[in-house]
Protein backbone atom coordinates (compact mmCIF):
# COMPACT_ATOMS: atom_id res chain seq x y z
CA UNK A 1 0.00 0.00 0.00
CA UNK A 2 1.11 3.12 -0.74
CA UNK A 3 0.11 5.34 2.35
CA UNK A 4 0.69 9.21 2.88
CA UNK A 5 3.02 11.02 5.10
CA UNK A 6 0.01 12.67 6.72
CA UNK A 7 -2.69 10.67 8.30
CA UNK A 8 -5.72 11.27 6.13
CA UNK A 9 -9.09 10.63 8.32
CA UNK A 10 -12.32 10.19 7.62
CA UNK A 11 -12.77 13.89 9.07
CA UNK A 12 -10.45 15.13 6.69
CA UNK A 13 -11.95 13.24 3.84
CA UNK A 14 -15.42 14.84 4.63
CA UNK A 15 -13.83 17.78 4.75
CA UNK A 16 -12.57 17.76 1.59
CA UNK A 17 -15.35 16.95 -0.09
CA UNK A 18 -17.65 19.62 1.64
CA UNK A 19 -15.33 22.34 1.19
CA UNK A 20 -14.47 21.36 -2.75
CA UNK A 21 -17.81 20.95 -3.69
CA UNK A 22 -18.89 23.57 -5.97
CA UNK A 23 -15.16 23.26 -7.96
CA UNK A 24 -16.32 19.89 -7.99
CA UNK A 25 -19.88 20.42 -9.52
CA UNK A 26 -18.44 23.18 -11.87
CA UNK A 27 -15.56 21.20 -13.07
CA UNK A 28 -17.01 17.72 -13.49
CA UNK A 29 -20.86 17.39 -12.60
CA UNK A 30 -22.73 15.38 -10.67
CA UNK A 31 -20.52 12.02 -10.88
CA UNK A 32 -17.63 12.16 -8.49
CA UNK A 33 -16.10 9.69 -11.31
CA UNK A 34 -13.65 9.18 -14.31
CA UNK A 35 -15.23 8.80 -17.46
CA UNK A 36 -15.11 5.63 -19.42
CA UNK A 37 -14.50 5.94 -23.25
CA UNK A 38 -14.33 3.19 -26.00
CA UNK A 39 -14.06 4.87 -29.37
CA UNK A 40 -12.32 8.52 -27.83
CA UNK A 41 -15.81 10.32 -29.59
CA UNK A 42 -17.88 10.25 -26.65
CA UNK A 43 -18.66 13.80 -24.43
CA UNK A 44 -17.54 13.85 -21.01
CA UNK A 45 -20.77 13.35 -20.08
CA UNK A 46 -21.54 9.96 -22.18
CA UNK A 47 -18.27 8.81 -21.03
CA UNK A 48 -19.25 9.12 -17.28
CA UNK A 49 -22.42 7.28 -17.94
CA UNK A 50 -20.34 4.77 -19.61
CA UNK A 51 -18.48 4.24 -16.65
CA UNK A 52 -21.96 3.89 -14.82
CA UNK A 53 -23.81 1.34 -16.85
CA UNK A 54 -20.38 -0.50 -17.18
CA UNK A 55 -20.66 -1.06 -13.45
CA UNK A 56 -24.37 -2.59 -13.78
CA UNK A 57 -23.12 -4.72 -17.00
CA UNK A 58 -20.85 -6.00 -14.65
CA UNK A 59 -23.65 -6.58 -11.51
CA UNK A 60 -26.05 -8.17 -14.09
CA UNK A 61 -28.61 -5.95 -12.22
CA UNK A 62 -32.29 -6.77 -12.21
CA UNK A 63 -35.74 -5.23 -11.77
CA UNK A 64 -36.22 -4.99 -7.61
CA UNK A 65 -32.88 -6.06 -6.55
CA UNK A 66 -32.03 -4.09 -3.30
CA UNK A 67 -28.57 -2.44 -4.26
CA UNK A 68 -26.07 -0.56 -1.81
CA UNK A 69 -23.73 3.04 -3.41
CA UNK A 70 -20.91 2.69 -1.25
CA UNK A 71 -19.25 5.98 -1.47
CA UNK A 72 -22.41 7.70 -3.62
CA UNK A 73 -21.31 11.26 -3.88
CA UNK A 74 -24.50 13.25 -4.92
CA UNK A 75 -26.17 10.39 -5.96
CA UNK A 76 -26.02 10.42 -9.38
CA UNK A 77 -25.53 7.02 -10.23
CA UNK A 78 -27.60 5.60 -7.63
CA UNK A 79 -30.20 7.67 -9.73
CA UNK A 80 -29.15 6.55 -13.04
CA UNK A 81 -29.01 2.70 -12.45
CA UNK A 82 -32.20 2.64 -10.33
CA UNK A 83 -34.07 4.66 -13.74
CA UNK A 84 -32.37 2.51 -15.99
CA UNK A 85 -32.73 -0.92 -14.35
CA UNK A 86 -34.90 -0.96 -11.64
CA UNK A 87 -33.57 -1.35 -8.46
CA UNK A 88 -33.53 0.01 -5.65
CA UNK A 89 -30.54 1.68 -3.69
CA UNK A 90 -29.16 2.73 -0.52
CA UNK A 91 -25.88 5.28 -1.11
CA UNK A 92 -23.72 6.18 1.69
CA UNK A 93 -21.59 9.39 1.53
CA UNK A 94 -19.88 11.51 4.23
CA UNK A 95 -20.15 14.84 2.84
CA UNK A 96 -23.07 16.58 4.49
CA UNK A 97 -22.65 18.95 1.10
CA UNK A 98 -23.39 15.83 -1.04
CA UNK A 99 -26.00 14.98 0.88
CA UNK A 100 -27.94 17.93 1.08
CA UNK A 101 -27.61 17.89 -2.98
CA UNK A 102 -28.95 14.64 -3.13
CA UNK A 103 -31.67 15.08 -1.05
CA UNK A 104 -32.80 18.18 -3.13
CA UNK A 105 -32.80 15.94 -6.40
CA UNK A 106 -35.51 13.23 -4.37
CA UNK A 107 -35.83 10.00 -6.95
CA UNK A 108 -38.30 6.72 -5.80
CA UNK A 109 -36.16 3.63 -4.84
CA UNK A 110 -32.87 6.12 -3.88
CA UNK A 111 -32.14 6.94 -0.49
CA UNK A 112 -28.85 8.36 -0.02
CA UNK A 113 -27.55 8.69 3.56
CA UNK A 114 -24.89 10.75 5.32
CA UNK A 115 -22.50 8.35 7.15
CA UNK A 116 -19.63 6.48 7.21
CA UNK A 117 -19.73 2.94 5.36
CA UNK A 118 -17.51 1.37 8.12
CA UNK A 119 -20.17 1.45 10.66
CA UNK A 120 -23.19 1.70 8.23
CA UNK A 121 -25.41 -0.15 10.05
CA UNK A 122 -27.48 -2.60 7.21
CA UNK A 123 -28.56 -5.56 8.43
CA UNK A 124 -26.24 -8.43 7.28
CA UNK A 125 -27.51 -10.63 4.16
CA UNK A 126 -29.63 -7.74 3.21
CA UNK A 127 -28.35 -6.82 -0.13
CA UNK A 128 -28.58 -8.55 -3.41
CA UNK A 129 -25.14 -6.56 -5.18
CA UNK A 130 -22.72 -3.22 -4.26
CA UNK A 131 -20.67 -1.31 -6.15
CA UNK A 132 -17.90 1.33 -4.93
CA UNK A 133 -17.05 3.70 -7.35
CA UNK A 134 -13.38 5.03 -6.44
CA UNK A 135 -14.25 5.45 -2.79
CA UNK A 136 -12.76 2.74 -1.57
CA UNK A 137 -9.10 5.01 -1.82
CA UNK A 138 -10.58 7.35 0.90
CA UNK A 139 -11.19 4.48 3.29
CA UNK A 140 -8.80 4.08 6.15
CA UNK A 141 -9.28 0.18 6.99
CA UNK A 142 -9.62 -1.55 3.72
CA UNK A 143 -10.07 -4.56 5.12
CA UNK A 144 -13.25 -3.28 6.94
CA UNK A 145 -14.41 -2.00 3.48
CA UNK A 146 -14.38 -5.19 2.12
CA UNK A 147 -15.48 -7.13 5.16
CA UNK A 148 -19.01 -5.28 5.48
CA UNK A 149 -19.47 -5.67 1.79
CA UNK A 150 -19.87 -9.25 2.33
CA UNK A 151 -21.74 -9.33 5.58
CA UNK A 152 -24.35 -6.78 3.78
CA UNK A 153 -24.63 -8.91 0.82
CA UNK A 154 -26.50 -12.23 0.44
CA UNK A 155 -24.81 -15.46 -0.66
CA UNK A 156 -24.87 -15.32 -4.55
CA UNK A 157 -24.10 -11.22 -3.67
CA UNK A 158 -22.26 -9.37 -6.32
CA UNK A 159 -20.12 -6.58 -5.40
CA UNK A 160 -18.05 -4.03 -8.41
CA UNK A 161 -14.87 -2.32 -7.11
CA UNK A 162 -14.31 0.75 -9.16
CA UNK A 163 -10.56 1.83 -7.74
CA UNK A 164 -7.22 3.84 -8.67
CA UNK A 165 -4.78 1.65 -7.85
CA UNK A 166 -1.06 1.98 -7.32
CA UNK A 167 1.31 0.12 -10.25
CA UNK A 168 3.10 -2.95 -8.81
CA UNK A 169 6.49 -2.15 -8.22
CA UNK A 170 6.12 1.31 -8.97
CA UNK A 171 10.06 2.67 -8.42
CA UNK A 172 10.98 5.26 -5.62
CA UNK A 173 10.70 8.22 -7.75
CA UNK A 174 6.77 7.42 -8.47
CA UNK A 175 6.16 6.49 -5.01
CA UNK A 176 7.99 9.57 -3.73
CA UNK A 177 6.98 12.58 -6.44
CA UNK A 178 3.41 11.10 -7.80
CA UNK A 179 2.06 8.23 -5.65
CA UNK A 180 2.36 9.46 -1.90
CA UNK A 181 1.73 13.08 -3.02
CA UNK A 182 -1.67 12.23 -4.72
CA UNK A 183 -2.87 10.25 -1.62
CA UNK A 184 -2.08 12.97 0.61
CA UNK A 185 -3.23 15.95 -2.00
CA UNK A 186 -6.25 13.61 -2.72
CA UNK A 187 -6.77 12.96 1.22
CA UNK A 188 -6.90 9.29 0.34
CA UNK A 189 -5.44 7.01 3.77
CA UNK A 190 -4.03 4.77 1.21
CA UNK A 191 -4.04 3.08 -2.39
CA UNK A 192 -2.94 -0.42 -3.22
CA UNK A 193 -2.47 -2.23 -5.83
CA UNK A 194 -4.42 -4.48 -7.97
CA UNK A 195 -2.75 -7.88 -6.35
CA UNK A 196 -3.20 -6.14 -2.51
CA UNK A 197 -7.23 -5.40 -3.43
CA UNK A 198 -7.63 -9.21 -4.19
CA UNK A 199 -5.91 -10.30 -1.35
CA UNK A 200 -8.37 -8.13 0.72
CA UNK A 201 -11.50 -9.12 -1.02
CA UNK A 202 -10.77 -12.84 -0.77
CA UNK A 203 -9.78 -12.62 2.75
CA UNK A 204 -13.06 -10.84 3.43
CA UNK A 205 -14.85 -14.28 1.43
CA UNK A 206 -15.20 -13.14 -2.03
CA UNK A 207 -14.62 -14.55 -4.85
CA UNK A 208 -12.42 -12.53 -7.61
CA UNK A 209 -14.12 -13.72 -10.68
CA UNK A 210 -13.01 -10.75 -12.88
CA UNK A 211 -10.71 -7.84 -13.30
CA UNK A 212 -10.03 -4.99 -16.10
CA UNK A 213 -7.58 -2.58 -15.97
CA UNK A 214 -9.47 0.41 -17.94
CA UNK A 215 -6.13 3.39 -17.11
CA UNK A 216 -6.28 4.36 -20.88
CA UNK A 217 -9.53 4.85 -21.28
CA UNK A 218 -10.49 6.82 -18.21
CA UNK A 219 -7.22 9.22 -18.38
CA UNK A 220 -9.01 11.53 -20.17
CA UNK A 221 -10.93 12.68 -17.45
CA UNK A 222 -8.02 14.89 -16.04
CA UNK A 223 -7.20 16.75 -18.85
CA UNK A 224 -10.48 17.69 -19.13
CA UNK A 225 -10.98 18.02 -15.89
CA UNK A 226 -7.66 20.24 -15.39
CA UNK A 227 -8.67 22.95 -18.81
CA UNK A 228 -12.54 23.00 -17.08
CA UNK A 229 -10.48 24.09 -13.93
CA UNK A 230 -7.93 26.35 -15.57
CA UNK A 231 -11.17 28.07 -17.45
CA UNK A 232 -13.07 28.48 -14.05
CA UNK A 233 -9.98 30.19 -12.84
CA UNK A 234 -10.96 33.02 -15.03
CA UNK A 235 -14.65 33.66 -14.48
CA UNK A 236 -15.44 32.22 -11.27
CA UNK A 237 -14.28 34.22 -8.16
CA UNK A 238 -15.44 31.25 -5.70
CA UNK A 239 -13.52 28.68 -7.38
CA UNK A 240 -10.22 31.42 -7.38
CA UNK A 241 -11.14 32.24 -3.80
CA UNK A 242 -10.72 28.06 -2.83
CA UNK A 243 -8.13 27.63 -4.73
CA UNK A 244 -6.00 30.38 -3.46
CA UNK A 245 -7.08 30.44 0.01
CA UNK A 246 -8.86 27.11 0.59
CA UNK A 247 -7.88 24.37 3.28
CA UNK A 248 -8.25 21.68 0.70
CA UNK A 249 -6.05 24.16 -2.55
CA UNK A 250 -3.13 21.27 -2.53
CA UNK A 251 -5.50 18.91 -4.45
CA UNK A 252 -4.93 21.25 -6.83
CA UNK A 253 -1.94 20.31 -7.35
CA UNK A 254 -2.76 16.74 -7.91
CA UNK A 255 -4.65 17.83 -11.13
CA UNK A 256 -1.49 17.70 -13.64
CA UNK A 257 0.43 14.95 -10.81
CA UNK A 258 -2.29 12.51 -12.08
CA UNK A 259 -2.25 13.21 -15.68
CA UNK A 260 1.60 12.79 -15.35
CA UNK A 261 0.30 9.54 -13.19
CA UNK A 262 -1.37 7.88 -15.72
CA UNK A 263 1.23 8.48 -18.42
CA UNK A 264 3.69 7.18 -16.61
CA UNK A 265 1.93 3.77 -15.69
CA UNK A 266 2.31 4.91 -11.78
CA UNK A 267 -1.84 5.25 -11.81
CA UNK A 268 -3.78 2.55 -12.71
CA UNK A 269 -7.71 2.33 -12.79
CA UNK A 270 -9.15 -1.11 -12.47
CA UNK A 271 -12.68 -2.41 -12.16
CA UNK A 272 -12.63 -5.91 -9.73
CA UNK A 273 -16.15 -7.93 -9.75
CA UNK A 274 -16.54 -10.19 -6.94
CA UNK A 275 -18.78 -12.73 -5.70
CA UNK A 276 -20.40 -14.01 -2.38
CA UNK A 277 -20.59 -17.71 -2.60
CA UNK A 278 -21.16 -20.13 -0.08
CA UNK A 279 -23.12 -19.92 3.22
CA UNK A 280 -23.44 -16.91 4.91
CA UNK A 281 -21.53 -17.01 8.59
CA UNK A 282 -21.49 -13.51 9.15
CA UNK A 283 -25.60 -12.43 10.19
Amino acid sequence: MIIPASSQTTAAVADHYDELDPIYRRVWGEHVHHGLWTTGRESPAQAVDALSETVADRLHLRPGEECVDIGCGYGSTARQLAASHGVRVTGFTLSAGQAEYAASRPMDGVDVRLGDWLVNGLAGASADAAWAIESSEHMEDKAGFFGEAHRVLAPGGRFVVCAWLAETGAGRWKVRHLLEPICREGRLPSVGTREEYEALAEAAGFTVIGYEDVSRRVARTWTICVGRFLKALFVDRETRHLAARGRNRVFMLSLPRLILAYRTVAMRYGIFTLSKTGQDTAL
